[in-house]
């Protein structure tokens, strides 16, 4: 039986020695300091063939200051979810160069892995994609796994990065090491209102339930950079209206770059401080829309809503999408 989804609230984590979670505070917290420093210059990405080779983006020029929040839309199949897979190290650029800055460690694709300089399938790099340490990729499903609790599931991930091998090579990585991982999604999933259900299994949960898991399975990793593929397009309006402005406060709250890929233009506004629109064949960046300097200071969530000019960057950016498909 599903247990319903009472509460989306973001709640600070319990002291130590208390069950009850403390009621939510109504102001929004100052952006922590932190993120990653992204850059792409003259990006092209695209994928074999039986033909050939099919271009996705191209000529994509980007730069996401840390701390940033970016929101990516345009139709679908234009290449979204592909600029996030090469933000994430999972697919090599066939043009330009991908720099992913963040703490100590830097993560770069492109002509660091011998990228081809032309469109071919001879000319694509044979080497094997570098996935980038820095980011942490939470996509439209959750993938829960089945037959691990909720806790165990938001620590799995943070596990599996640990030295020394997968999860259950227990013997070579400090235990530890794996209590810390623990202990970081366990605050995260009470933090996100789920202190109650740790121990109980995804099938259990509502749907908005199973994102939150999933979202605190992401954060859990420490990333500097934390890329969102639809993370809410699975769910209903109401849930998802009701995630939205819960993600506004998760994102005041957690020192991180976000790239958000969306279809929806009003959450693209909400939760984003610019948002880039992609179209055409290839696809190619068609221009960007600078919300934060039309918000104001940061009041609340309902405050952005009411009296920040959303209204009006939303319409631009519906200018962009549509220009881009009559082109």
């Amino acid at each position: 039986m599903s247990h319903p989804d009472t509460s989306v609230t973001l709640a600070p984590v319990p002291p130590q020695g208390t069950g009850a979670v403390p009621p939510v505070a109504h102001h929004v917290p100052a952006r922590p300091a932190g993120g990653a420093d992204v850059r792409m210059r003259g990006v092209s990405l695209g994928y074999p063939t039986r033909d050939g080779f099919a271009l996705v983006l191209e000529g994509i020029d980007l730069h996401l200051a840390p701390g940033e929040r970016l929101a990516v839309v345009g139709a679908s199949g234009c290449g979204k979810s592909t600029l996030l897979h090469s933000l994430a190290g999972l697919l090599q650029p066939v043009r330009g160069s991908v720099c992913v800055t963040g703490g100590s460690r830097e993560c770069e694709g492109g002509a660091a892995l011998g990228a081809a300089a032309a469109y071919r399938p001879s000319g694509v790099a044979s080497s094997v994609p570098i996935p980038c340490d820095q980011a942490a990729y939470m996509f439209q499903n959750d993938l829960l796994l089945p037959w691990k609790s909720v806790l165990a599931n938001a620590a799995f991930a943070g596990e599996l990065a640990l030295p020394g091998g997968p999860p259950w090579s227990r013997r070579r990585r400090s235990r530890e090491a794996r209590e810390a991982v623990r202990e970081r999604a366990r605050s995260l999933l009470c933090e996100f209102g789920l202190g109650d259900s740790l121990h109980l299994f995804p099938h259990q949960l509502s749907g908005g339930m199973r994102q939150r898991v999933a979202l605190a399975r992401t954060l859990a990793l420490g990333r500097s950079l934390v890329l969102l593929d639809e993370p809410f397009g699975s769910l209903d309006a109401i849930t998802r209206s009701d995630l939205r402005s819960w993600m506004v406060r998760v994102m005041d709250t957690h020192a991180a770059s976000w790239v958000l890929v969306t279809h929806d233009v009003d959450e693209a506004v909400q939760l984003a401080d610019r948002v880039l629109v992609l179209g055409g064949h290839p696809a190619s960046v068609q221009g960007s829309v600078d919300v934060a300097s039309v918000r104001g200071p940061r009041a609340g969530f309902q405050g952005r809503l009411l009296g920040g000019g959303l209204d009006g960057s939303a319409a631009r950016v519906q200018d962009l999408l549509q220009g881009a498909r009559i082109r």
